[in-house]
């Protein structure tokens, strides 16, 4: 079975061809400075295809979606092979695959497969206080495991025991925002911008010790919010028809794999060899490549050691995980004009955005960094505009854990909480969407879901800013 699946990676070996070949001596030579409005239209093409392609034309969308994403990323590579040189075009490239799209998809799939090889047997008559209860449990599994684990062992369950209900659109909507986004703000394996900065320096422990508090609020509010609202909705559906069945579990070896992704990511954050590869200029260091293969042999090992039944019972298929990885692909290529703008700093098209940041006397401004990094993780994805954020605030980790440690925790909060509120702002929206749109759900398009999870989470999230309560806010 190894080898059916381990021909799907050989198609990385040619990536490495690249790393005896000379480029550039960094692949930031774009220079976002000089980059106008038009330099974003293949990005800003690539959300609204999202957006509207399932709406619109939904038959050519889930057939073709992955030649549209290619064909936006390519857009917005060709003009700067026109401009700067194709060389400089290449650098880009292998720099937002490597530096960027590379660890943030391979740790997606190893928790979407080794997840979705456990299977939760039996189904519950989905009430109120069941509802809540799985949506808390997810909730609280998520930094333990993930947000793409927690939502591929809960999802399917979740959607079972709702079956015979009327309304359960509001149960995945919600699932979404807590179990796939909020409930991941506590480790870096929790969600990818975590992971983001754990790489770039920032403690292991750090989130659990600075963000319990806000995220226990957050957390804690949504779900009494959708306790009485899934109470409303019971009361207006007919009785469900869903038979009970006792709760059990199989597929348990990959709870010890699980416990090996987390251990792997652990050690190679602590080991430096200080050996990198030059791929045309990415730098590439081994401890990385290490754990990103040690990431995909523990899920090869997963697709072994569980046998297929627990993953055709669990409704299991690759078409998730596929979709993101190729609508993200496009996403990160797509989005390297708009990054370089950001990275130019005063002196590219968002320096009124550096401006609102920073306060008169050079200190970084709290809110408005919540704010920015949240409303642009909600449509560039999290995890690049984490990074971002975490760059324009200085990038030192010693000094935005220590001193800055209330811009940090913003610059978290921002990325992780508001990633809930569209599909785009976090890979596991995009698994549950179509896992629920596969299982015959009705789910509301990306302006509708946005509607919906804006009107839960902003009211929210301007309470979050201005309570007292909060520390690491502070308007100033």
């Amino acid at each position: 079975m190894i080898e059916r699946y381990s021909r799907r990676f050989r198609l990385l070996i040619p990536l490495l061809v690249f790393a005896a070949l000379p480029g550039p001596a960094q692949a930031a030579d774009l220079d976002g400075a000089a980059l106008g409005w038009a330099w974003g239209v293949p990005f800003a093409g690539i959300l609204l295809s999202i957006a509207l392609g399932p709406l619109l034309a939904p038959k050519i969308w889930h057939a073709h979606y992955g030649k549209i994403a290619a064909g936006w990323g390519v857009l917005a590579l060709a003009p700067i092979a026109v401009v700067y040189g194709w060389d400089i075009a290449l650098a880009s490239l292998i720099h937002a695959l490597l530096a960027e799209y590379l660890s943030f998809i391979v740790l997606l799939f190893a928790l979407f497969t080794v997840s979705g090889g456990i299977l939760v047997t039996g189904t519950i008559r989905a009430t109120p206080l069941i509802n809540t209860g799985m949506l808390a449990v997810g909730t609280a599994c998520a930094s333990l495991i993930g947000t793409t684990g927690a939502a591929m062992v809960l999802i399917r369950p979740l959607i079972r025991a709702n079956a015979g209900r009327q309304h359960n659109v509001h149960v995945v909507v919600f699932f979404i925002i807590l179990v796939a986004n909020i409930g991941g703000a506590l480790s870096p394996l929790g969600d990818p911008p975590l992971f983001v900065g754990f790489l770039r320096g920032v403690d292991f422990f750090w989130p659990v010790q600075h963000l319990w508090q806000q995220t226990l609020i957050v957390a804690g509010v949504l779900l009494v919010v959708f306790y009485l609202l899934d109470r409303w909705y019971a009361r207006h559906d007919a009785p469900a028809k869903t038979s009970e069945a006792p709760i059990g579990f199989r597929g348990g070896i990959n709870f010890l794999l699980i416990a090996g992704i987390i251990a792997t990511i652990l050690a190679c954050a602590q080991w430096h060899p200080g050996i990198e590869f030059d791929v045309y200029g990415t730098k590439v260091a081994l401890q990385n490549l290490v754990r990103d293969a040690m990431l995909v042999v523990l899920a090869l090992l997963s697709l072994w050691w569980t046998a297929d039944e627990h993953r055709a019972a669990n409704g299991f298929t690759w078409e998730p995980i596929r979709e993101v990885a190729k609508l993200f692909a496009g996403i990160f290529v797509a989005i390297i004009p708009v990054l370089a703008m950001l990275h130019a700093g005063k002196s590219g098209l968002f320096a009124p955005l550096l401006e609102a940041v920073t306060a008169s006397d050079g200190t970084p401004r709290e809110v408005p960094y919540f704010w920015f990094t949240g409303l642009l993780s909600a449509v560039l994805d999290n995890a690049p505009t984490y990074l971002v954020f975490f760059e324009l605030a200085g990038g030192r980790p010693a000094e935005l854990m220590g001193p800055l440690a209330g811009t940090l925790a913003a610059i978290s909060m921002g990325s992780v909480y508001m990633g809930a509120l569209t599909y785009v702002g976090n890979a596991p929206n995009f698994m549950v969407y179509a896992i629920a749109t596969e299982r015959g759900i009705k789910m509301p398009g990306f302006f509708g879901y946005a509607l919906r999870a804006g009107l839960v989470l902003i009211p929210l999230f301007l309470l979050l800013t201005f309570l007292p309560i909060v520390p690491n806010l502070r308007l100033h």
